[in-house]
């Protein structure tokens, strides 16, 4: 393989489909976002993305099976009065400059081809959060931003940089007449973060209109914040031997001479 390809599993015709991408990053805020909806709307994959531009391993399953990295593109049909979806996610982003500008082009013509209009990035922001998640936003069009805005998240602080395929494709969209707004949400980034994945989801809900159930996120937010306390615990535990390591030491000294 030496460029980047879609694959298509099922010829889909959309109505007017916004693509909305979430790969791993920061937190993998952007992934949780989209599986999540992946699994709330029931949409149905049609298309796989691969690229030598991906990480040089492959992925074994619980039955010895191997899988190439690759991201995948699902598809949800709205038969109300709203646009249809592509959803995005995958194993990995482009490990490197060049290889994240063609997944990023590749991604964008594919998008182009099935007619779309708009796309939502979503991922992480690195901050030390002790509330509720903020959502922060940019846009490539100040109307799509208002929309943004208007359902919840905060307008991003000028010159933040947005690294990876979160940044790119809104910034490219526009090469090809496509909008983009990019959505961000705060997290300390160290480990899975739901709570930033479910702000980001109450914005998505409302700019939409989409009916989803956040229940099943918020027991995975318990079970990660039990993680996290347990791991307080454990370095306090690690600290506190420390200092009593370094008090013997200190009082071993104090008996020479």
């Amino acid at each position: 393989m030496k460029n980047t390809i879609i694959i298509e599993k099922e010829k889909v015709k959309l109505k007017d489909p916004i693509l909305i991408e979430g790969l791993p990053g920061l937190g993998m805020v952007g992934k949780i976002t989209v599986k999540y909806l992946i699994k709330q709307l029931k949409a149905k994959k049609f298309a796989e993305l691969y690229s030598p531009h991906f990480a040089y391993y492959v992925l074994v399953n619980d039955k010895g099976n191997i899988k190439l990295l690759r991201n995948e593109f699902y598809y949800w049909k709205n038969y109300s009065d709203g646009n249809d979806l592509i959803l995005l996610t995958g194993d990995s982003q482009a490990q490197t400059v060049e290889g994240q500008y063609e997944v990023a082009n590749k991604i964008l013509d594919f998008a182009k081809e099935k007619n779309v209009k708009l796309v939502i990035t979503v991922g992480g922001y690195r901050r030390d959060v002790t509330d509720t998640p903020r959502v922060l936003a940019s846009a490539t069009s100040s109307e799509t931003l208002k929309k943004a805005l208007e359902a919840g998240s905060q307008s991003n602080s000028p010159g933040s940089p947005i690294v990876g395929a979160a940044g790119l494709l809104v910034g490219l969209a526009k090469f090809k007449d496509i909008d983009g707004i990019c959505l961000l949400g705060e997290t300390p980034g160290y480990m899975p973060d739901p709570k930033a994945a479910k702000s980001i989801l109450m914005v998505l809900k409302e700019m939409l209109n989409l009916k989803i159930d956040l229940t099943d996120l918020d027991k995975e937010i318990y079970r990660i914040a039990r993680i996290e306390e347990q791991m307080r615990r454990i370095e306090e535990q690690r600290k506190m031997a420390e200092r009593e390591v370094r008090r013997i030491e200190e009082e071993k000294t104090s008996y020479i001479g």
